[in-house]
């Protein structure tokens, strides 16, 4: 029992972490007092995304060499500290200081820790763990989306970035009581023997090398194009359900919804990712984004469809936080896997650039994201091939040196 405690622990922290997924409910009210425009606040998000993804290379290094509780603690500071500081945003580049860099440097921190805890301590039911683990990521804003809006329309959004701030820094103090790494010699339950028969990975692979493969550079596309319609929903959720005529408090309910798929598709499809396997799983998601997204193209404005659609979307999107991560477990070892998944988790971070760019930019222009959505589709047919030419590994590749312990 005692290797679940981590998990709880990551949990925690990730629920914390999470926050930035429910940025979109502080975007209306910003722009109503500050008089900023879409593309303005859509960079708020945008900037977080990037020095997420920036700072996660670093803090994997810096997991690997000195294990998760001292990534976990700066996550959970700097998450904190950065909410708290938006309270005091006078003008839109202190929030692109506060929120954007403080928060998202917090957030590549933190959530460093909790996927190569899980791949450790569970090497028999790896999709699963990190699934449970990521999915707090993802469930976050189930709870923070409708409670932040209550907060906001009760005391306004100064008072919530602080009431946040406070509340993510305790949670992100449970995570790092929790979290450690197995003790030498750690040994877990032997894995069924479907799940033995996956095993691709015989030794770890350094970054170095890593990167050197023609395999990583199809993930690394795959991740980027396969995540491009995710990240577009994530920073335009609100706004696009208000602009096809949802009331405030429907536009606020779909984070929930938007939770539960993304939250189910990290658990559940990292579950079933351990028996279907990881590539086959991937493929499926991502083909699955690419009729969400032309759907939404179409123009539903029916208040179920669009939120089942937005499950959908979600759904897809979570699936490949938490099934890419495991992949990288599999198939170059868990020995540097803070600093490989870093460098594969690089291609969310463009992703993060290329999606609400896209959607600020074309709903500025026509007024709508249709064809924001349809850009996004494409995207994802090209993922599809690049996923599809990926290869697992059998053993490490014949140029490479074993790596000794």
């Amino acid at each position: 029992m005692t290797r679940w405690f981590p998990i709880v622990g990551g949990i925690s922290l990730n629920l914390a972490l999470g926050s930035l997924y429910a940025w979109s409910v502080f975007v209306l009210p910003l722009e109503r007092e500050f008089g900023w425009n879409r593309a303005q606040t859509s960079w708020v998000y945008t900037i977080a995304i990037v020095c997420f993804a920036a700072t996660f290379i670093v803090a994997g290094k810096l997991q690997d060499a000195k294990g998760p509780r001292i990534c976990a603690f700066l996550g959970a500071l700097l998450v904190g500290g950065g909410f708290a500081l938006s309270s005091l945003t006078t003008s839109v580049t202190f929030l692109y200081i506060a929120f954007g860099v403080i928060v998202g440097v917090g957030n590549g921190f933190g959530y460093s820790a909790p996927t190569p805890v899980a791949s450790k301590w569970f090497p028999d039911k790896r999709g699963l763990a990190v699934g449970l683990m990521v999915g707090g990521y993802g469930a976050g804003s189930a709870i923070i989306g409708p409670v932040a809006t209550r907060l906001i329309a009760d005391y306004g959004w100064r008072s919530t970035f602080q009431i946040l701030g406070v509340a993510f820094f305790l949670m992100g103090l449970i995570g790092t009581a929790l979290l450690k790494n197995p003790p030498a010699g750690f040994k877990a339950p032997a894995p069924s023997p479907a799940a033995a028969a996956k095993k691709r990975a015989s030794i770890d692979i350094p970054t170095r090398d890593m990167i050197r493969t023609p395999t990583f550079w199809a993930l690394w596309l795959a991740y980027c194009l396969g995540t491009t319609a995710g990240q577009m929903m994530i920073s335009q959720l609100v706004p696009f359900m208000r602009s096809v005529g949802l009331t405030p408090e429907a536009a606020a309910f779909a984070i929930t919804i938007a939770a539960v798929g993304n939250a189910g598709g990290r658990i559940l499809s990292g579950a079933l990712s351990d028996s279907l396997g990881r590539l086959t799983t991937l493929k499926v998601m991502i083909v699955g984004s690419l009729l969400v997204m032309v759907s939404l193209g179409m123009g539903v404005n029916q208040i179920i469809a669009l939120y089942a659609l937005v499950a959908a979307g979600y759904w897809c999107y979570g699936t490949q936080l938490s099934v890419f991560a495991s992949t990288t477990a599999d198939f170059y070892g868990t020995r540097y896997l803070g600093m490989n998944y870093g460098a594969l988790f690089s291609a969310w971070g463009v992703a993060g650039i290329v999606g609400p760019f896209i959607a600020a930019r074309v709903y500025q222009v026509t007024g709508s994201y249709s064809y924001a959505f349809y850009g996004a589709a494409v995207l994802a047919c090209v993922a599809f091939v690049s996923i599809s030419m990926a290869r697992p590994p059998l053993s490490a590749p014949a140029t490479l040196e074993p790596v000794r312990a």
